[in-house]
């Protein structure tokens, strides 16, 4: 099978739409399949995309104002000629919104089947950055998503928000995590003397620093005796963090290995974002032993069993993370069962096996074409 993926963003891109894409590309290959990657190209000074699996298309870029760690690709041809020239069988489209749509419109003219992968809450981001727009956030959303053969939604939340705003011929497809990469066997003490000097327990977050991740509700937890809170990730909103959380440990972006070792290191994993269409870092958290406190909204509540891997607490209440922390520290041996049952659960959820899905997913949109242009 010949797949373009046109994505909104690719590695060194650090986050959950580059991250997914970079995996499909993996998987597709190692299944003797044939990807082309069309995305932004990156900030200059990136480097070459050397550890690309396939091949990869760029599009001339500029900074997202406010957000330079954010690319928008600028119009060009160059997507039309790939889509020409790759011949694929299927257009898969990463969280479409600027480049994506363009994906979505040549595929048309092409009369390419399309599958396109809901991952961006664009209506919370709207919220928040300013503080009106949901409903034409939405109406974009369906208008993209409606043109497509097939809309993949990551968790069953995301996937009722799309049903309830109209978009029609919605599908279950989670996202896999690398078991072998995030394991409780890389927990480093000598890291953990050096993060909390004092002995004290380990909160930590990792992802993105910008106001939608409402990374302020840990100011709570750093006022819990005995907790260290550990923050990884870069964003626009650091200065105002590093406020914000007296006494925090901010290492900055991490990635590979190192950042394996810190998941592994940590007591709590502790995510505060409410417009999470899925949440990959509760995940690679779980995979590494660790026990969760996560807002019961968007993709955490598929993931953490209540009680059981961890609490799902109230979104944007700081009075509930903290609690939860306070419980979590007081209770060494609560924590470990947590940490024990969360790897349990998890441990099935391979990039393989999504991945596998992911091409059946294609597969029943190839057949429907097909029975729809014979009809």
């Amino acid at each position: 099978m010949r797949v373009v993926i046109v994505t909104e963003s690719f590695p060194p891109d650090v986050n959950g739409v580059a991250h997914c894409a970079l995996q499909t590309a993996r998987h597709l290959v190692d299944r003797g399949h044939h990807p082309l990657v069309v995305a932004p190209a990156p900030a200059p000074g990136s480097g070459p995309d050397t550890d690309a699996p396939c091949p990869i298309v760029r599009i001339p870029s500029l900074p997202l104002p406010g957000y330079p760690q954010v690319r928008v690709a600028l119009p060009s041809r160059r997507l039309a000629a790939a889509l020409v020239e790759h011949r694929p069988d299927v257009v898969h489209l990463a969280s479409p919104f600027v480049l994506g749509v363009r994906g979505m419109a040549a595929a048309a003219r092409l009369g390419i089947p399309a599958v396109a992968v809901y991952q961006t809450d664009l209506a919370g981001y709207a919220r928040t950055y300013m503080g009106a727009g949901e409903a034409a956030a939405w109406r974009r959303i369906r208008s993209v998503h409606a043109a497509a053969d097939r809309t993949l939604a990551p968790s069953s939340a995301a996937l009722g928000d799309l049903e309830e705003h109209g978009v029609p011929r919605v599908r279950l497809w989670p996202r896999g995590v690398d078991t072998v990469r995030f394991r409780p066997d890389l927990r480093d003490e000598a890291l953990r003397r050096e993060l909390a000097p004092n002995g004290e327990l380990i909160v930590g977050y990792v992802g993105r620093l910008a106001p939608e991740k409402h990374v302020e509700l840990l100011a709570g937890a750093c006022g819990v005796d005995g907790v260290k809170v550990v923050v990884v990730g870069d964003g626009p909103s650091h200065t105002h963090l590093t406020e914000a959380l007296p006494g925090a440990v901010f290492l900055g972006r991490r990635t590979g290995g190192e950042l394996a070792r810190i998941f592994a290191s940590l007591d709590v994993f502790a995510h505060t974002g409410p417009f999470e269409t899925f949440c990959q870092t509760v995940q690679e958290a779980m995979a590494s032993g660790v026990p969760v406190v996560a807002p019961a909204a968007g993709g955490p509540l598929d993931l953490v069993a209540h009680g059981r891997t961890g609490y799902l607490v109230p979104p944007r209440d700081a009075d509930a993370v903290q609690e939860a922390v306070r419980e979590l520290a007081a209770n060494p041996a609560r924590r470990t069962a947590f940490g024990a049952a969360a790897r349990t659960m998890v441990e099935g959820r391979t990039w393989a096996a999504v991945g596998d899905q992911l091409i059946a997913h294609y597969d029943d949109v190839l057949a429907a074409r097909k029975t729809a242009v014979a009809a």
